[in-house]
């Protein structure tokens, strides 16, 4: 298994992703996409945008620099479905890209 060290292609987008989140960059971490309709809705909107667009796509998505907290339940990146904990990556196909742990989307899964 390849750890967090052998994906070094991941920590300039990270970097990037980061700053533009500190910059103020808006993003649409409401409404959450909780029912099927809304995560559908967000998914069509990321699938249209190119790989490269990443201000777009992280902005599309709602992340935010921290936890986002709904009904009790703290939402992060480190508790949803689709992330990889030895790469600090989310794997879902519309976004594909490397996060931080305590980082959060509107897309969040258990």
């Amino acid at each position: 298994m390849q750890t967090m060290e052998e994906f070094p292609e991941d920590a300039p987008i990270r970097a990037r992703l980061e700053k533009l989140l500190l910059a103020g960059l808006p993003t649409e971490a409401e409404p959450r996409a909780y029912d099927l309709e809304m995560q559908q809705s967000v998914l069509t909107r990321l699938q249209k945008i190119p790989a490269e667009e990443i201000a777009e796509r992280i902005a599309i998505a709602g992340f935010t620099l921290h936890p986002y907290a709904a009904e009790g339940i703290e939402e992060a990146c480190e508790t949803c479905m689709y992330f990889l904990s030895h790469r600090q990556f989310c794997a879902l196909p519309e976004l594909m890209l490397p996060v931080r742990p305590e980082w959060s989307c509107r897309l969040w899964r258990i």
